[in-house]
């Protein structure tokens, strides 16, 4: 296990390097008891200033962010500086997105979807992503993000989306912070929804002031 010291001390461009593209990683965060937020309902009322780091370590090598809609509306996202593409299954852009500049957000969705038509008058026809007929299919819509040049891609979740990820068979790496603390109460994990049984490799593992910072790459049988 290595030492986290400051934010230069090891290099966590080099670390965090995919070992090849395309490469979907997924970023999430928990406290030691399993809750994947406070009681705010947002992540940032557990994370830390070792988690900010490798958070903004990850965006920096991202060619586009991948977020589930909801979290983008709980977590209240903005334009960052590589697209946001979000996916919903119902079509709808996060009201606070829907003034974005022209590229900055995408949106995923099915062709069943009862907003269609609204997100594509919103974002426009060629920033909508239409994968599947009555649910979003995850695997089209990795291919569809490669296809225009989005090699490398983060996704920040939630726990529902990391879920269908991982069923998908999309995921190619699990990056989790564990914050000291403990918060009890009733909380969603970083993962919810059916389940789902992957193994995984552990290729990293930092510590910072008792935060644990792992990176595990997903082996599928």
């Amino acid at each position: 296990m290595r030492t986290l010291i400051g934010p230069e001390s090891d290099d966590l461009a080099e670390l965090y390097e995919p070992p090849s593209l395309p490469w979907l990683r997924v970023n999430m965060v928990s406290t030691l008891d399993g809750a994947a937020n406070g009681d705010s309902g947002k992540s940032g009322s557990i994370n830390n200033e070792a988690d900010k780091r490798v958070f903004h370590a990850l965006r920096d090598q991202a060619d586009a962010i991948v977020v589930g809609a909801g979290t983008a509306r709980t977590e209240r996202y903005r334009v960052a500086a590589v697209p946001l593409v979000i996916v919903s299954h119902r079509g709808l852009v996060p009201e606070q997105l829907k003034d974005a500049p022209p590229g900055k957000v995408l949106l995923v969705t099915c062709a069943d979807s009862s907003g269609l038509d609204g997100c594509r008058s919103t974002l426009g026809a060629d920033q909508v992503i239409v994968v599947g007929q009555s649910q979003v299919d995850l695997v089209a819509m990795k291919a569809e993000l490669v296809d225009r040049g989005f090699a490398n891609l983060l996704s920040e979740g939630g726990p529902h989306l990391l879920r269908d990820l991982l069923a998908a068979g999309v995921v190619d790496e699990l990056d989790l912070t564990w914050v000291p603390r403990l918060i009890g109460g009733v909380h969603p994990r970083i993962l919810e929804g059916a389940p789902v049984d992957h193994d995984f490799r552990l290729a990293l593992l930092l510590e910072d002031e008792g935060t644990l910072i792992g990176r595990w790459l997903v082996e599928y049988a």
